[in-house]
């Protein structure tokens, strides 16, 4: 019986000879589609040699022309894809942070579609500076001297201490000694970068004198790093920038300041605690401050530094600016987004992370219920209401901070929710969420709004909510 099953596998240049596989080819190229037959094959073999059921090995060949084209489908797509974001944590590290809008996308591929002037000084036709096209903004826009950008805030702390404390020691609180996501800790990151680690205080309280009491002729700066992803409460005591500036003066010990986040708009105007922002560490006295592009500022993944000009000059002629530098799509990146920031009402409302961040509860109610009344209309298998929940911020930003919102929920009566919430990841679009008490919640402060019918569509037609699909 299983000999008589190998003879009736369909040979491979057969199924080339078909008509479907000759569409295939013509679209996505002979290779992948030889290869997606002899895969597909290979299974009905596994299959045979398994002892499975004759019939349903017969029907295993009948769907060979289908089954050979999702394999090709499959192989086609990219591994990085689209997602909607249902978890209601805006900045969310694992889904790529910080979303950038259409009309900044399209800035960026029409740069990047063809050449530009990244290096290039249109003016005195010669080489130019990278920074060039940011930097004006960020100074207008912070009040520092001069700025530039690395590939992330990591790189800012190795850059600016490898540039003005290597071989000297860099005084920091213990209480500032934080550990970012995916277990970068800041001493590890000053230890590469070739500064002494100088600590200071206790986890809970730091004074001024603790600094002047570290102080010695090895001294190079003092560094504050901002707690942006934790807080301490009670019994606490920190030194701020403006108190350090006492000591710079006295030891000509310039402060730097890592301020993670990156805000550049006071948040409390719409009811959020409140942030330092970058002007005010500025305004207070810090020669240098860095922060990521990607959080807060809402913008493309990296590091930016502003400060005085001295200082940013030494960082541009680093032979480690090279290893750490931004490339044309996140220079462009950085101009569109900040360009934002020259009108605060603007910034609100082109940045989509200020959008979501200050977006009024009764527009995220309104797009809650349109989802809920849209999935109800289509009669699924499951029970689906509007549930009010928090959101957050996320990223390590105002790690306390949440903001009132409303999920559509989703129980489905056939499947486990876990095993609907796969199906979902699975989805050509994949949507991600939160399981809470058996419900799949999709928390409409970031859910992509104008996905509404294309996610309902999606539900119908890969049959999400059928136990045997």
């Amino acid at each position: 019986m299983e000999k008589n099953l190998f003879r009736k596998i369909p040979k491979v240049d057969s199924l080339l000879e078909t008509e479907s596989c000759k569409e295939l080819i013509s679209r996505h190229g002979y290779q992948i589609v030889i290869e997606s037959i002899r895969e597909e094959l290979e299974q009905i073999r596994a299959q045979i040699l398994s002892g499975g059921e004759e019939q349903d090995v017969f029907i295993q060949m009948e769907n060979l022309p289908v089954a050979i084209e999702h394999r090709v489908m499959e192989k086609e797509q990219f591994h990085i894809r689209k997602v909607l974001n249902g978890t209601g944590t805006i900045l969310h590290t694992n889904l790529g942070r910080a979303p950038l809008s259409t009309t900044h996308l399209q800035k960026i591929l029409e740069i990047a579609s063809g050449y530009s002037n990244l290096e290039f000084d249109l003016e005195k036709g010669e080489r130019g500076e990278r920074y060039s096209h940011f930097e004006s903004l960020l100074c207008k826009i912070t009040g520092a001297q001069a700025a530039m950008a690395v590939n992330n805030n990591a790189a800012a702390v190795m850059l600016i201490l490898n540039t003005m404390a290597s071989g000297g020691e860099a005084i920091v609180s213990r209480g500032e000694l934080v550990e970012v996501g995916g277990k970068f800790r800041i001493p590890d990151v000053m230890k590469e970068s070739g500064a002494i680690l100088r600590e200071i205080g206790t986890t809970n309280k730091t004074h001024l004198f603790d600094y002047e009491d570290a102080v010695t002729e090895d001294t190079k700066v003092f560094m504050k790093v901002h707690t942006s992803n934790y807080r301490i409460f009670g019994f606490t005591k920190s030194v701020s920038i403006k108190e350090l500036t006492t000591l710079k003066e006295k030891y000509q010990i310039p402060i730097i300041e890592d301020l993670g986040s990156g805000v550049l708009l006071d948040l409390q105007k719409y009811g959020l605690t409140h942030e330092p922002t970058v002007q005010e560490s500025i305004q207070n006295g810090a020669d240098v401050v860095c922060f990521s592009g990607d959080k807060l500022l809402g913008g493309p993944q990296a590091g930016i530094i502003v400060g005085k000009k001295k200082y940013i000059d030494q960082m541009k002629k680093n032979q480690l600016t090279r290893a750490l530098r931004i490339d044309k799509f996140t220079a462009c990146a950085l101009e569109s987004v900040l360009k934002e920031y020259l009108c605060e009402e603007t910034a609100i409302k082109n940045i989509p992370v200020l959008e979501m961040i200050t977006r009024p509860l009764k527009k995220v109610q309104e797009a809650a219920k349109m989802l809920c009344d849209t999935l109800l209309a289509e009669e699924f298998p499951a029970v689906i209401s509007t549930q009010t929940c928090m959101s957050q911020i996320g990223g390590g930003s105002l790690p306390m901070e949440q903001l009132e919102s409303m999920a559509v929920s989703i129980h489905p009566c056939l499947i486990s929710t876990e095993l609907f919430a796969k199906r979902l990841r699975n989805l050509p679009i994949p949507v991600i969420g939160r399981v809470v008490e058996e419900n799949f919640l999709l928390d409409m402060r970031t859910f992509d709004n104008t996905m509404i019918e294309d996610f309902v569509n999606s539900l119908k037609k890969n049959h999400i909510f059928k136990v045997d699909r």
